[in-house]
């Protein structure tokens, strides 16, 4: 058994799919592959990180590389530190996954999420690895051994640079509730948020290695939103496991979720003169309702497929302000270079204070389209393209449906066996009879 990339790095159960073992591999091969002499590691709160980041570090070590841990951090801070320092860098996290599942996110020295080729080439390399064992003729002895080293220090670093986000401004007067998901929001997120004034209420906070993500944070925010109606708070955010995404909670007790905080945003900068080219980059994912709202606004909507990777090299390629996913995944380029949950609460937060609109108003700047997804799982020879063929006359039937105002997205997931049938509408009912008939086309094609 090996390890193979999909749309956010390596995942599985850890110690069955991601064991130690195969670890220690894939720290050789990044180390060979990355070329670096230096590597952050960071983890989330799953009981298995410890054991996992072991592994990590002695693979990487084991190359020669110096390996400083971060220990419990969001997945930004490792791209935070890598970009900064000039340094590889690695996230042991199955974002908002159940805690049995774990992961490994890789960076470049440019606090990068690895490009399709070099993951492509740490695949061979892993795979020659483990089918064709460690030359020990070639394994560094003495002292070009690496040495592994704690180093939190760099949290704080990331910390600063979060609340210099906002140039000097607060979010004095807000109430905010935040759900930590039991991750690794727990500590970073209140502490910066205090420190920019705002009077913070912190729930699902007290990680105990099985509790991540556990009925909580942005997958499960019913808790949140609850707790924002009785607290009579301005607003709340839900980060989950890794904190690299969130979504917000308005006064009303309302989910504001990733397309609606990207519009916010987006118009914000609009309306001052900052965003560049008139564009806004998000995913096949976003909602019709989005663009829409763009549009008739003079925005531009450029597209990506699934994955912040994905939105990065866009908004790099073009020179946009901002771009992300319906998820939470929201990328301020000029502030940093992957998804991170708490700098966008913040930007969000400052939008409210500064303009003194609460978030429910805010966030009405579009309009939602019932959006209904089916998972269909699927055998793992199965490809998209083959299925598409099979599927075109009850592609042809559906959109007829839905005409212009809906939309039919099917595609496979990068990180589990599934098929993911996405159909938004007028109704929920209609993109629910819709997304019902192309998910059993697609089981009977598929199988």
């Amino acid at each position: 058994m090996t390890l193979r990339f999909g749309t956010d790095g390596v995942r599985g159960v850890a110690n069955l799919d991601l064991t130690p073992e195969l670890v220690v591999a894939l720290g050789r091969a990044a180390a060979r592959v990355l070329k670096s002499d230096h590597f952050v590691i960071g983890r989330d709160t799953r009981i298995s990180g410890p054991l996992l980041e072991a592994a990590l570090a002695s693979g990487l070590a084991g190359e020669g590389a110096s390996v400083h841990t971060l220990g419990v951090v969001p997945t930004p801070v490792v791209a935070w530190t890598a970009a900064h320092e000039g340094v590889a860098g690695a996230m042991i996290s199955a974002s908002h996954n159940r805690y049995p599942d774990n992961g490994i996110k890789l960076f470049t020295n440019e606090g990068r999420k690895l490009r399709d080729d070099v993951e492509a080439v740490l695949e061979l390399e892993l795979d020659a690895l483990v089918h064709g064992g460690h030359d020990a003729t070639t394994a560094p002895t003495g002292d070009a051994v690496g040495t592994i080293s704690a180093s939190p220090e760099h949290l704080l670093g990331y910390a600063d640079s979060v609340v210099e986000s906002i140039d000097g401004r607060d979010l004095s007067g807000l109430k905010i509730v935040i759900d930590c998901a039991n991750g690794s929001a727990a500590t970073i997120a209140p502490h910066v948020l205090r420190r920019l004034g705002a009077d913070v209420i912190v729930i699902h906070a007290d990680p105990n290695g099985t509790n991540i993500n556990e009925g909580c944070g942005s997958t499960h925010p019913d808790d949140l939103q609850q707790a924002v109606l009785d607290l009579r708070a301005d607003a709340g955010l839900a980060f989950d496991g890794d904190a690299d995404r969130v979504l917000a909670v308005d006064g009303d007790g309302s989910l504001v979720d990733g397309d609606q905080i990207i519009a916010v945003c987006a118009l914000d900068l609009h309306e001052r003169g900052q965003l560049r080219n008139d564009t806004v980059v998000v995913t096949v994912m976003t909602n019709l309702g989005f663009r829409r709202a763009m549009t008739a606004r003079g925005v531009h909507v450029e597209e990506t497929a699934v994955g912040d990777r994905f939105v990065l090299d866009a908004l790099e390629a073009g020179n946009h302000s901002i771009g992300g996913e319906q998820s939470g995944h929201v990328i301020f380029p000029d502030l940093a270079t992957t998804g991170d949950g708490l700098l966008t609460g913040v930007q969000l937060l400052d939008v409210v204070a500064r303009t003194g609109r609460p978030l429910s108003e805010l966030a009405t700047v579009m309009a939602r389209f019932p959006q209904v997804l089916r998972n269909v799982r699927i055998g793992a020879g199965s490809s998209v393209a083959e299925l598409d063929v099979r599927l075109a006359d009850d592609l042809s039937a559906a959109r007829a449906t839905l005409g212009d105002d809906g939309r039919i997205l099917i595609r496979r997931s990068g990180t589990e066996p599934l098929v993911r049938v996405m159909v938004e509408a007028q109704t929920t009912e209609q993109a629910e009879a819709v997304a019902d008939r192309l998910a059993a086309a697609v089981s009977a094609a598929a199988s």
